[in-house]
């Protein structure tokens, strides 16, 4: 099975970029609402994964920080407790399934380390639950 078909593509993802302030990226999750976010370079590689845990922390390490400040903080400064895990976009289903299971989105990169887009674990576990019907 070809992961393509589960490939949310960059042009709709939300990421951002590794050279963003600490308060873009807090605007950019607020705004979508998400937990977590890949981050990328501007050549378009895969960096990490930026989460409201690994924010939280910087500001609490920080002691005092106002919206200003934030802004002269990049991204790429920050501590990440752990960045999920990519896979290349020609991998086997059965290797993404198992990259997904700890965490909610899976990057997928293509053979130069670009960043193409993201599989979710919602779409891992609908195929999951179609394999199973196929068995029942």
């Amino acid at each position: 099975m070809n992961i393509l078909f589960y490939l949310v593509p960059k042009s709709e993802v939300t990421y951002l970029f590794e050279d963003y302030s600490l308060r873009q990226a807090m605007e950019k999750m607020e705004f979508h609402r998400f937990s977590s976010v890949p981050i990328i370079n501007r050549n378009g590689n895969y960096v990490g994964t930026l989460t409201e845990g690994d924010i939280l922390w910087e500001i609490k390490k920080s002691g005092d920080i106002d919206l200003r400040q934030a802004e002269d903080i990049p991204i790429r400064k920050l501590r990440r407790k752990r960045d999920n895990q990519p896979v290349n976009v020609n991998c086997k289903i059965e290797d993404l399934v198992m990259t997904s299971m700890n965490q909610n989105f899976v990057p997928v990169i293509d053979d130069n380390g670009i960043f193409i887009g993201i599989v979710t674990r919602k779409s891992i576990i609908e195929y999951c639950y179609h394999q199973y019907k196929k068995l029942v």
